[in-house]
């Protein structure tokens, strides 16, 4: 075996914001070797991020590495390097992707600019070719019209474009180690599969090898060689991942399996982890997940488990040498089944276009115009979940802001409960806000910096007039927390202060607070592990049954669409080519577009599954669509006529329709609707 590129030994980093201070890295052992891809699972909060932080050497002021050594390839302990050294190896020999593209780039740089900088300082090849290069980034990370965005800010390209800015930003100087800090959060399945292989090529090519920190045991399941599972700040459990998918030792790891969503669990409620993460401040007496462990024994409470090693790593459990223990089954704690929802419909969007105009000159004389959204309609059911999907950049977003009128259409209609809200005044619009609710994409820019938790989830109280007075909105603030998994103390803490995926719950419970009938979902899970994604699903899912909410899910994440959405739409450049009930999609798609999509889905299990269909070039820009079909440059099935006129729509069943010229002479339908052939 060749030397480690990496080796860290008994890791320990404190945040003293709290006395005692917060160990949130207590002990960490890992090796990397070259080219191997090393997976960090675990919960918001366990400290996976503090751990790629402080192999950077890149701690709040308030953190500090107070035992344990980083060896980096050639012997040297990074800790002892001077900061002067450090500036070059960052970016340089070791690079960093991440959480949070939105506050990682300088809003008022194009992000042209903000690689060019990356390229000169580890990479520098001219100005001429250093332009090449940068071009060539943006083009392997999947940026479509990479030309254009070169001169375009942060704030105009959409949250899964500013995620793959920062993996070329990162990938400029051919880094010896990348850490990858959730590097596929914001991005849709398609241009997900296209980074994991991006990353793939370059370690083969120049031996790099890869930390991945996140929580999609889909992704690590196809891309990771060994993975470690993180709680509370230790290493629990470490594993080469065959081993791990087949037989996961500690109970933990076991529950994040149970916690897993798909279409198998969709009339019982996911398996939740009781409790939450206990605070790093803490003096442990037994093991730390004590608390919230179903299998737990006396000596669990007592004693600190020791790190016991097996033929592929090691765990840190009582019960891992038990094997009786080791196959038992966790039980769901959690038996309601979930009650039909009523099928009312409460919105519905008809032809709806959202055009920007691109103006240049002195005069800023429009000179085109980008179809962000080009002629989408769908209802939205009392009680049901619509799930919109597709790639980064094809309106999915735009959608969801022109129907809330936080962008106003340029054309088609809107109703929700039989209002017309196209025609309505930002007065009139007002108190329907109350109704009409959403969760962002990217939680910190969207919360104020400068206010406390208890004020950004009250807001939406204050401002409709709910709550007699400051004590009852503060009560209700603190029930809120609780039901998205936050304690009560989190109320007085300020965003900067919570984890990614903490600060999304935050939002959850900011749109919840005000009880709307509608919420637009953009993403809500796309920052969450597993574990508290399943207990945002529950919530979810159960105030839908409780007080008949209505969502636009918003999201890539296949596997939620398959547990959640009562309908799938698949939107691809500003229109929808294929809308269905949830199991006629996504176990009978007829569009090309939709097969791609699924099968680039990363799965833990992949016996059987079809090899992914890879689509040619990028998505086309909204500025200047293809002829004909806008699918027709990527279509592995695309014949001339497809480049000369766009489908129409075309009925598979009464509640499943595709736009593709190669369904109309697959189906045929009989006069009262019914499907007499589909050849797929």
């Amino acid at each position: 075996m060749s030397n480690p590129i990496l080796q860290i030994k008994n890791l320990t980093t404190q945040l003293s914001t709290t006395n005692p201070p917060a160990r949130v890295v207590d002990g960490v052992d890992l090796t990397l070797q070259p080219g191997e891809t090393f997976a960090l699972l675990g919960e918001s909060g366990c400290g996976k991020s503090m751990t790629a932080l402080s192999l950077m050497r890149l701690l709040p002021p308030s953190g500090r590495i107070v035992q344990g050594n980083i060896i980096l390839g050639n012997g040297v302990d990074i800790l002892d390097l001077p900061e002067r050294d450090m500036r070059r190896m960052r970016g340089g020999r070791m690079a960093m992707i991440f959480q949070e593209p939105q506050t990682s780039l300088n809003p008022v740089m194009t992000v042209g600019k903000q690689i060019i900088e990356a390229v000169e300082l580890h990479d520098n090849r001219g100005d001429k070719n250093n332009k090449l290069r940068v071009l060539e980034l943006l083009d392997a990370v999947g940026i479509p019209d990479a030309q254009r965005r070169l001169h375009e800010y942060p704030h105009q390209l959409s949250g899964g474009m500013k995620q793959r800015i920062m993996i070329a930003m990162a990938l400029a100087g051919k880094p010896q180690l990348l850490i990858a800090d959730e590097p596929t959060t914001a991005l849709d399945v398609t241009i997900q599969a296209q980074v994991l292989r991006l990353l793939k090529d370059l370690q083969r090519e120049i031996g790099m090898a890869v930390l991945l920190i996140t929580h999609d045991l889909g992704v690590v399941a196809e891309t990771a060689d060994r993975l470690a599972v993180m709680y509370a700040g230790q290493i629990v459990e470490q594993a080469a991942c065959d081993q791990f998918f087949k037989s996961p030792f500690h109970p933990y790891s076991r529950k994040l399996f149970a916690a897993l969503p798909d279409a198998s669990k969709r009339d019982q409620p996911l398996a939740v982890i009781r409790g939450i993460v206990p605070p790093l401040n803490s003096k442990f007496m037994g093991c730390r997940f004590a608390e919230r462990c179903e299998l737990t024994q006396t000596i669990c409470h007592e004693q600190l488990p020791a790190w016991s090693t097996h033929a592929d790593g090691g765990v840190r459990c009582h019960l891992w040498s038990q094997q009786d223990k080791q196959t038992q089954t966790l039980r769901n704690p959690i038996q309601d089944v979930v009650k039909q929802a009523k099928v009312e419909p409460i919105l519905a969007v008809n032809d709806l276009r959202v055009y920007f105009p691109i103006r240049s000159g002195l005069l800023q004389a429009t000179r085109g115009q980008v179809k962000a959204v080009d002629g989408v309609s769908l209802t939205v059911k009392t009680g049901q979940t619509v799930a919109l999907v597709g790639e980064s950049g094809c309106g999915k977003t735009t959608v969801g802001k022109a129907i809330l009128q936080l962008i106003r259409p340029t054309a088609g209609s809107i109703t929700f409960a039989d209002q017309e809200l196209t025609k309505l005044t930002a007065s009139q619009l007002r108190p329907l806000r109350r109704n009409l609710q959403i969760i962002f994409q990217d939680p910190f820019s969207s919360m104020n910096p400068r206010m406390l938790v208890e004020d950004i989830v009250a807001e939406g109280l204050v401002s409709q007039g709910i709550g007699k007075n400051k004590n009852e909105r503060r009560l209700k603030v603190q029930q809120l927390l609780q039901q998205v998994g936050l304690t009560e103390t989190a109320a007085q803490r300020y965003p900067h202060e919570f984890s990614g995926g903490q600060r999304q719950r935050i939002c959850i419970a900011r749109a919840l607070a005000v009880s709307p009938k509608l919420i637009v979902c953009d993403e809500p899970t796309s920052a969450l592990d597993v574990s508290v994604q399943a207990q945002i699903l529950n919530l979810l899912k159960d105030l839908q049954v409780k007080l008949g909410l209505s969502y636009l899910f918003i999201t890539h994440n296949i596997s939620v669409v398959a547990y959640l959405a009562h309908e799938v739409a698949v939107m691809y450049l500003g229109r929808i080519v294929e809308h269905g009930l949830a199991n006629e999609v996504l176990e009978n798609p007829q569009h090309p577009y939709t097969r791609a999509l699924l099968s680039a889905v990363p799965v833990i299990d992949s016996t059987g599954k079809p090899a992914p269909i890879r689509l040619e070039g990028d998505l086309p820009s909204p500025a200047n669509p293809p002829s004909g079909c806008h699918f027709h440059p990527r279509c592995p099935q695309m014949v001339p006529q497809c480049k000369l006129e766009y489908p129409q729509p075309v009925t598979i069943s009464p509640t499943h329709t595709a736009q593709c010229l190669q369904i109309v002479n697959r189906v045929t339908c009989d006069q009262d609707g019914n499907v007499s052939t589909v050849s797929s």
